[in-house]
């Protein structure tokens, strides 16, 4: 019997269909497009593994629903099952109940893939996938250390241990992970993105733009999300050391220069906008143009975190489809499936409720819907770095609300871990303004304006 990249046992025959099955897992884990080749050889295959493959990529492409293909390739994998091995046909069932909405039978089936088979790193990244989207971060810990000893061999498993350790809070743990996984491969784009997460999380913005900056030279034949989610976050620290035009840069010639009509492209595009503007930079009509790609996620409601970001952005560009989009938010409430329906009902709606206000400029209201949620934002999942917009977006309406108070507190918190950021000094310079402190608003000047400074030399 052939086995796949990792060693497990697979019943596909065809060489096409091996290579595109280990095309699937390493493109999955390493994201790179190699990843699609797998939707050739199901069409060209009824093989169950083939097929439930491709099933699993369309429903990780979060079009807004279930895609026609996941379903016609499920029934393409079920007539595949009397040749297929026992784990091929629970990767089919891990298909069937996540279509029908039933996530945690998948996840109890991806439970027993991977006691039998520890070297399943897709079954394994794909647990992951879902734990991150419920917020369940030490699960996603839990799984990826269950495979440690089997797979300590393999980069990639590093890489998913260290952004689960990262998520989890545990950050030394997380550099250790990410550096031995590139150690093992250097262009290990998860264990970079883990470092990433963990240099901002610190405030070391410096040696973490520099970091980003030595390796994009590997940032070559990614997916488009992998490609533009690392520029993201070298954004995040230019922006925090006022390099506003390396920025926007980042923004207009990779972050929103691949797969506009992707999710976590649309999402990454919106957050870095709206931070943009907090930081006082003026964005032009970049809100006109995302709005553009957004208005067909009017009706989308597949996963909060998501729909929260695709209704602030249609807001502040002005988009009519906004209006629709929340309306659907609203019926989530009761429509949608009974394992996500209180993280809708709890957080979801009034936090919508918050962000439509927020960019209708009705900062009250914002404050009153979205800061009773802030506690409880990782039930909708999103990274620490991700949710923190919502921060910011409650930050904001306290300084445009007049409570220089509450948002001297916040900022003073906050600069902890960015102790020169040059955004973060503004905000304070100008709250300190306002509460009559000169000699704070002063420093706070300082600070930012010896960071523009050397930044600016560089």
């Amino acid at each position: 019997m052939a086995q796949d990249v990792f060693g497990n046992p697979i019943s596909a025959e065809r060489p096409q269909t091996i290579a595109a099955i280990d095309d699937f897992i390493l493109g999955f884990l390493g994201y790179e497009p190699r990843i699609g080749a797998i939707l050739g050889a199901a069409a060209a295959d009824e093989d169950c593994l083939a097929n439930a493959y491709a099933g699993l990529l369309w429903m990780l492409s979060e079009t807004g629903g279930i895609p026609d293909q996941a379903r016609s390739h499920l029934a393409r994998a079920e007539r595949g099952l009397d040749g297929a091995t026992g784990r091929e046909r629970d990767l089919a069932s891990v298909l069937r109940l996540w279509i029908a909405d039933d996530v945690p039978g998948a996840l109890r089936i991806a439970e027993k893939i991977l006691r039998a088979y520890p070297r399943d790193l897709l079954t394994l990244k794909l647990h992951q996938y879902h734990d991150f989207n419920a917020g369940d971060f030490p699960t996603m810990l839990r799984v990826a250390l269950e495979s440690f000893q089997a797979a300590a061999d393999v980069p990639y498993l590093h890489g998913m241990l260290a952004f689960a350790y990262e998520q989890c809070h545990l950050l030394d743990k997380a550099e250790q992970a990410a550096r031995a996984a590139l150690d093992l491969r250097r262009r290990e784009p998860w264990a970079q993105h883990a470092l990433a997460h963990v240099m901002l999380t610190q405030g070391r913005i410096d040696e973490g733009a520099v970091f980003l900056e030595s390796i994009q030279d590997t940032w070559t034949d990614l997916t488009s999300f992998m490609d533009t989610h690392l520029w993201w976050h070298l954004a995040l620290f230019y922006l925090s050391q006022g390099r506003v035009e390396a920025a926007l840069a980042a923004y207009d010639d990779h972050c929103w220069a691949r797969e506009r009509d992707f999710s976590q492209d649309q999402i990454g595009a919106v957050s870095l906008l709206a931070r943009f503007e907090f930081a006082g930079i003026d964005v032009g009509t970049r809100w006109a143009d995302l709005g553009v790609y957004l208005a067909a996620r009017d009706a989308d409601i597949v996963q909060p975190f998501l729909s929260l970001q695709y209704l602030y952005g249609l807001a502040r560009a002005g988009r009519p489809e906004a209006s629709n989009l929340l309306a659907a938010i609203r019926a989530a409430g009761i429509a949608a499936p009974a394992v996500s329906r209180d993280a809708w009902r709890e957080i979801g709606i009034p936090v919508a409720e918050g962000l439509a206000a927020h960019a209708a400029g009705d900062h009250e209201a914002a404050l009153r819907f979205i800061e009773p949620a802030l506690g409880r934002l990782a039930a909708i999942g999103g990274s620490h770095a991700q949710r923190d917009l919502f921060e910011q977006i409650v930050l904001d309406a306290l300084i445009k609300s007049g409570r220089f108070s509450r948002a001297q507190q916040i900022l003073e918190q906050r600069r902890k871990f960015d102790p020169d950021g040059v955004p973060i000094n503004h905000a304070l310079a100008d709250v300190y303004d306002h509460l009559h402190l000169q000699p704070l608003a002063e420093e706070a000047r300082g600070r930012a304006a010896a960071t523009q400074l050397r930044h600016d030399r560089h």
